[in-house]
């Protein structure tokens, strides 16, 4: 399948404008140290670091590698909002992505590599497997809670300034000061 196909079904479950994609892999023998390494690498690289927000596909929720079944298999996990094709397209046209992902996926069974980005979308998606369940805790795209942090935080200015007394008495602000106070 190609994500051209429209007609044919999408994989990954849904809870409103976020999908789960999840892949899995054999990790070829006596390669998990050096795939460890590999990972290690990647979570020190921009838009991957802790608290670094910046990933090359601004659709992404979350994103993990889990190694497991004593370092056999290698699971990558996400979650993403918008359609299936787009994030596909997403996935295999970024260049800092797919070649992040080169350097994982060459430890795992199957992978010929690059420059063959058709080669790769295949075996991406020969890997991909969909949710039996999915959840969220919490509504919104990427974009509405990026936003809804820098309304907050432009909030959070107004409460500070010493000025705001006044405009902070007026009836149309207690619903911003309740939630403020939670």
């Amino acid at each position: 399948m190609t994500t051209s196909d429209v007609s044919a079904p999408k994989p990954g479950l849904s809870v409103g404008p976020t999908s789960e994609f999840s892949l899995f892999f054999q990790i070829k023998p006596g390669e998990a140290p050096s795939l460890r390494k590999a990972l290690s690498a990647l979570q020190d690289t921009p838009g991957y670091r802790p608290g670094d927000y910046g990933m090359a596909i601004q659709t992404i929720h979350e994103a993990r590698f889990v190694l497991f079944d004593d370092d056999t298999r290698l699971a990558f996990i996400t979650s993403f909002d918008g359609p299936w094709d787009a994030y596909m397209e997403d996935f295999f046209t970024s260049g800092p992505t797919l070649a992040l992902f080169d350097v994982i996926f060459r430890h795992v069974e199957g992978y010929d590599g690059l420059p063959d980005v058709g080669a790769v979308r295949s075996f991406v998606l020969g890997a991909e497997q969909s949710a039996a369940a999915y959840a969220r805790n919490y509504g919104g795209t990427v974009k509405e809670i990026r936003k809804a942090q820098r309304v907050n935080s432009a909030f959070q200015k107004v409460l500070d300034h010493p000025q705001a007394g006044e405009i902070l008495e007026h009836p149309a602000m207690q619903p911003l000061l309740d939630e403020a106070a939670d």
